[in-house]
């Protein structure tokens, strides 16, 4: 299986991406704010990986001019239902089509890794103003949270791969090395939150993954109908407390 064909698998569940995944709280962006050395409010903001545009939409809220950079047919659909106002292009970040120095800040919402970082790091230093910076985040289920780590064992040996330790963290500099910003000005922070969704919509989540997009409708049906019987048990009244920590990493130019 390809990392194409993975990224590539959410255009077919574009709807169901948009109303099941976790947003971000406001405290990410403040987060943003400080470390790019300024307000998000009239920043030029180029968001790539857009999808159907959770993170583009809390930006704009946030008063950014925001242009969004998406390659897959079934998410800019989506996006442009979800967000009629807001421009998007169609393109991807390892040749992104933006002008040279043209952009405040550059973000990757959940995107950063379908890239070849040995074209998407000079890409976008290449559409960054001077003092611009480029944003990387992603929401991380909260482990550390018994119930959530089990589920993700259960998930793991479902879909042929071995979880990571629950209090497993890689380090600041194991995480420049593993987003190819080596070398780079990057500061890093964690920033932790929940939500609280009810069960089917939380299932709805999990299946908008791409391990279980790929894995098609009859392994993915059996897994959902095992996973909403161990949740049965943990919250009875049908209403899940997830529990994330979004893992930003902020390069200046």
């Amino acid at each position: 299986m390809t990392t194409t064909t993975r990224a590539h698998s959410f255009n077919r569940a574009a709807a169901q991406y948009a109303a099941s995944r976790p947003s971000y709280p406001p405290a990410l962006f403040d987060t943003v704010e400080e470390l790019m050395g300024r307000s998000l409010a009239g920043a030029r903001v180029a968001d790539v990986g857009a999808g159907t545009g959770i993170a583009t939409a809390l930006l704009h809220e946030r008063g950014a001019e925001v242009v969004a950079v998406e390659p897959g047919d079934g998410m800019a659909a989506q996006f442009r239902t979800v967000l009629p106002g807001v421009p998007i292009v169609r393109g991807d970040g390892d040749a992104l089509p933006l002008a040279t120095a043209s952009f405040d800040l550059i973000t990757y919402a959940q995107a950063w890794h379908w890239t070849d970082t040995a074209r998407s790091v000079p890409e976008a230093l290449r559409v960054l103003r001077p003092g611009g910076a480029l944003a990387l985040w992603w929401n991380i289920a909260a482990t550390d949270v018994p119930w959530i780590s089990a589920q993700s064992e259960r998930i793991a040996h479902h879909c042929g791969v071995t979880p990571p330790p629950p209090t497993t963290r890689t380090d600041d500099r194991g995480a420049a090395r593993l987003a190819g910003l080596e070398g780079l000005r990057l500061a890093r922070r964690q920033v932790r939150w929940s939500r609280t969704v009810s069960l089917d919509l939380h299932l709805s989540n999990i299946s908008s993954h791409s391990a279980f997009l790929v894995l098609g409708e009859p392994g993915t049906r059996a897994f959902l109908a095992e996973e909403r019987a161990h949740l049965h048990d943990v919250f009875p009244d049908g209403e899940v407390e997830e529990s994330y920590e979004v893992d930003l990493l902020v390069v200046r130019r």
